[in-house]
């Protein structure tokens, strides 16, 4: 029966997720909750180590994390759902919204977009450090972080990853709409998503689900815990929280057209510069095109690829700061396409 052996060939590829992410898990390099899909069917949806230290509450598939830079990808699905309903232009300059803005009439919003305005990243100003991220700011406050900075490079000749240009396509949202980012990101994406498991002010979630970020001390063990960045500081460039579920509710929507165009998505995945198109980052693997986006904020890391042609969908939201979630990600994809990957080897003590 062909059924039946579809059915044992997606065990056998479940368990060896399960033992990939089981083997990061023990030697601390993964700790949080991980989703693996192919055309629809969930292979793996789990969750590794503790969401809480203190209460010894573990990771589940409910627990909700900070998605950081994963927002972008939001952002830039926002803009590109508003563009279609006519109500901005992605060649829309930056000054028609923020007349006065410096160099405003050489920055259009495809240049946010694709981090090639040259607009200073904020998060690389010293002034930029947890007592200053953990408090509400005003749009004001965080613009002045970069607005009188000078350009990395005249907009279009050169790419920066700029956490500012993002936060300026939040702002810009709010002047096109008359929402708030928040209101707006509700209305276009996470209900026709169907996403009830996100939102956008992580510091004063109160949730029993909610993940506790904890900071690496250097010898593998994560055991502080993290300050939590205010959203209107990290706003549309990193502040949405989510679930692995929801997550892939949003690949679901975006596969199925239910937030963008099939026209929109291929300008999305298009790289501009630097393998980066409109909020992903495009690369392939053994010949098939993924587009992805990582995130990192105090506490927490994230990692979501996707593979638009096979539909497959691949989710890790870390309530630890690893740096090993993109690697992971792309054993997890060797996995799901039969192809050879290397299991960690267990640390020796030193």
């Amino acid at each position: 029966c062909l059924g039946m052996a579809v059915a044992v060939s997606a065990q056998h590829v479940t368990g060896k997720l399960d033992t990939l992410l089981a083997t990061y898990a023990a030697i601390n390099e993964f700790n949080g909750a991980a989703l693996v899909a192919q055309n629809g069917h969930v292979l793996l949806e789990k969750g590794y180590g503790m969401a809480n230290i203190t209460t010894h509450t573990p990771n589940s598939v409910h627990t909700i994390f900070q998605i950081a830079s994963v927002t972008k990808t939001f952002t830039s699905s926002l803009i590109l759902k508003l563009a279609e309903l006519r109500i901005l232009s992605l060649d829309d300059h930056l000054s028609k919204y923020y007349p006065g803005y410096p160099h405003g009439d050489s920055i259009t919003i495809k240049n946010l977009l694709t981090h090639t305005s040259g607009i200073y990243n904020y998060t690389q100003d010293t002034s930029f450090n947890p007592a200053f991220s953990t408090r509400p700011a005003s749009e004001e406050k965080m613009r002045s972080l970069f607005e009188n900075k000078p350009l990395d490079f005249s907009p279009g000749n050169g790419w920066n990853y700029s956490n500012s240009g993002y936060s300026m396509l939040g702002y810009i949202v709010q002047k096109a709409t008359g929402l708030s980012y928040w209101d707006a990101m509700k209305r276009y994406i996470f209900l026709p998503a169907g996403m009830q498991h996100s939102g956008f002010d992580f510091a004063h979630l109160v949730n029993k689900d909610k993940a506790t970020g904890y900071f690496s001390d250097n010898s593998d063990a994560y055991t502080k815990e993290t300050p939590v960045v205010d959203s209107s500081v990290s706003f549309a460039a990193g502040a949405i929280y989510s679930t692995v579920g929801d997550l892939f509710r949003f690949h679901e929507a975006l596969q199925q057209g239910k937030i963008i165009s099939k026209a929109s998505q291929e300008a999305a995945y298009t790289p501009f510069k630097n393998h980066y198109g409109f909020g992903w980052i495009i690369d392939s693997l053994s010949g098939h095109k993924t587009v992805s986006h990582s995130g990192g904020i105090y506490g927490f890391r994230s990692n979501f690829l996707r593979v638009t042609n096979s539909n497959i969908c691949i989710v890790l939201l870390s309530n630890t700061e690893t740096p090993a979630l993109e690697q992971i990600s792309k054993k997890l994809l060797a996995v799901v396409y039969h192809l050879p990957y290397k299991i960690p080897k267990k640390k020796m003590g030193v």
